[in-house]
């Protein structure tokens, strides 16, 4: 896609991808996490929370998308954090893309970077969570390579607890 520019997430982006990241969950969460949940959930409150932990692990790599519209897409990377990961094995804990991108090419440019980064950080894998019910998100990944594992986890929020799916993929398979 011409006009993306994939780069390192800078202080400076905090209050975008924050926004990206309320009005997606908003989005893509409704009807499968509780609506008093999502409506509850603030731009402000979450940039103040990303502002504390940016950098906080220099072992985990934030990643936005910049077009002609701003940062349009957001990625983050690091070490898996589940108990049977090898040290090998990387984890894409977000992928997020403004609503009106969807569908352009920003998410599969920031997949294709954020296996690229994987690739030279030294993982060998790749993994991530998915919702169970999101099924437009499982299809993007399912596109990029990434299959169901067989792990299964129970997500408590909202007074509810909501199923996800482990997908993995390995780094060397072309996008």
């Amino acid at each position: 896609m011409s006009g993306v520019h994939v780069r390192d997430m800078t202080e400076h982006d905090i209050r975008a991808v924050s926004t990206l990241r309320v009005t997606g969950w908003q989005t893509a969460y409704r009807g499968i996490i509780p609506d008093d949940y999502l409506d509850g959930l603030s731009v402000e409150a979450d940039a103040e929370r990303r502002g504390r932990l940016f950098l906080q692990d220099s072992r985990i790599q934030n990643l936005v998308v910049e077009d002609d519209q701003g940062v349009t897409g957001w990625g983050a990377l690091g070490p898996c954090r589940d108990d049977d990961a090898a040290d090998t094995d990387g984890e894409i804990y977000a992928l997020y893309v403004a609503q009106a991108r969807i569908g352009t090419g920003v998410g599969r440019a920031l997949m294709a970077e954020l296996v690229t980064r994987a690739e030279k950080s030294g993982f060998t894998a790749l993994t991530l969570w998915v919702l169970a019910e999101n099924h437009r998100a499982r299809r993007f990944y399912e596109r990029a390579g990434f299959r169901f594992d067989g792990s299964q986890a129970e997500w408590p929020v909202g007074g509810t607890s909501v199923p996800e799916l482990r997908y993995s993929r390995g780094v060397e398979n072309p996008l």
